[in-house]
């Protein structure tokens, strides 16, 4: 690819496909062997009628260990991810080659509390998609202080912003929908996310997707898609934007059929709730990297889903300013406290740590509170246990705190329920 050329706007892109009425699907995938990486790009790309190209980075990349990447490289032994920073420029501009255009944009995923090589890396490629956040990249990963964070992570957004003077559009994609994947009440979920728009929104960027991860109840999901459609529209009067949906992040079905299924219902998720794109996960998930076949696999899977569903009764999106909604409320009591803390979304989100007013469960880093816990219901929504200081008390959904058990129960929740009746199906 000539890297002085500008990239193909990853927005407009997804906004066409939307117009038209197709959800746009997108593979996690990454490999180390430049051949397998450049055939893998090239497979994704035939897979469905709109499909975002992936560029994942290794481990070692990810926090900053070039010399780990280039080791493991010289010995041949495999890594997660695409090492962007560690091949020449002309072996990575070779895997590129072919790939990124109008209608196949690539985006460069990487879960970095420092990314400011890993932009460098991409942008020297005529790339400008990547995305995480300074929150959501920092508190599951590893122990880089958040103010550490913060401070890299707006150099890496001016960084991006900057390409605009050249006529490209870089887009960024917040993780905030993501945290840890599972056990997290959609309200915290959905308010981290809106908030790390924000502050991309700050940075100069102005085409922003922001991201929610399908959990355990398929009504807060709506609810949840529904709530982050309504922020960021509120919130983003200026910007480019849309919602990107993940394919459950937590344990994962083991059977092929379960699999499939929780894949098949996220793509009905999305059309239904209007969001844009979708992250798809595959069949191996549960136990081991899935290869380029299992990727097309999983992008046509849930391309034909998405069609089938848009053209029953019904099953285009709601209005995201739907009333009554639980998750928003929850979320924007959030995202106005925040707020309040400082003008700056940086230091608002530094403050928020520090007091408590954004807590995740179960989340280990030193700068997050760590008073929060969440639980399952019976009616398989999340909600909260405890809140700690968080400034929902009025408008939160309680449930009792969880046991080692009920905690492992939890984490299996998902998992249990896509595969149990294909596992008695077999059984029987």
């Amino acid at each position: 690819m000539n890297s002085g050329a500008p990239a193909p706007s990853f927005g407009r892109f997804v906004a066409a496909a939307q117009a038209r009425g197709t959800l746009v699907v997108q593979p996690r995938m990454g490999f180390s062997d430049p051949v397998r990486m450049r055939a893998g790009l090239r497979a994704t790309r035939a897979a469905a009628d709109a499909v975002v190209g992936t560029l994942t980075i290794d481990s070692y990349t990810r926090v900053g260990d070039e010399p780990s990447a280039v080791r493991a490289l010289r010995d041949g032994v495999p890594l997660n991810g695409f090492p962007i920073s560690s091949y020449s420029p002309h072996t990575a501009a070779w895997v590129l080659d072919g790939g990124p255009s109008a209608g196949f944009p690539v985006q460069v995923r990487h879960g970095s509390a420092r990314p400011r090589r890993i932009v460098a890396a991409l942008t020297r490629l005529g790339l400008d998609a990547t995305e995480g956040g300074p929150v959501s990249y920092c508190l599951p990963y590893g122990r880089v202080p958040l103010l550490d964070s913060v401070r890299n992570w707006r150099e890496s957004c001016e960084a991006l912003a900057g390409l605009r003077a050249s006529g490209a559009e870089p887009h960024l994609e917040t993780f905030g929908g993501c945290m840890l994947g599972q056990l997290c009440p959609p309200g915290l979920l959905v308010a981290i996310s809106a908030l790390e728009a924000l502050f991309f929104h700050a940075a100069g960027l102005r085409s922003i997707s922001l991201s929610y991860a399908q959990q355990t109840s398929p009504a807060q999901d709506r609810d949840a898609v529904r709530a982050l459609r309504r922020l960021a529209g509120e919130l983003l009067p200026d910007t480019d934007w849309h919602v990107v949906l993940y394919t459950y992040m937590g344990l994962f079905p083991s059977t092929r059929r379960g699999a499939l299924d929780l894949l098949e219902r996220s793509a009905e998720l999305a059309v239904e709730t209007g969001a844009a794109r979708l992250i798809v996960k595959t069949t191996a998930e549960s136990h081991r990297i899935p290869t380029v076949a299992e990727n097309v696999e999983a992008l046509r899977t849930a391309s034909l889903a998405a069609a089938r569903h848009r053209a029953r009764p019904g099953g285009t999106a709601r209005p995201a300013e739907d009333t009554g909604n639980p998750v928003y409320t929850e979320a924007r009591a959030l995202v106005d406290a925040v707020l309040e803390l400082d003008r700056d979304p940086g230091r608002a989100l530094l403050k928020a740590f520090a007091r408590g007013v954004l807590d995740v469960p179960y989340c280990l880093h030193p700068d997050n509170a760590g008073r929060s816990r969440s639980a399952i219901d019976r009616e398989g929504r999340l909600v909260w246990s405890e809140i700690g200081a968080m400034p929902i008390g009025g408008v939160s959904r309680r449930g009792r705190r969880l046991t080692a058990a009920g905690l492992y129960d939890a984490l299996s929740f998902v998992q249990r329920r896509h595969d149990t009746p294909h596992t008695q199906e077999a059984a029987a």
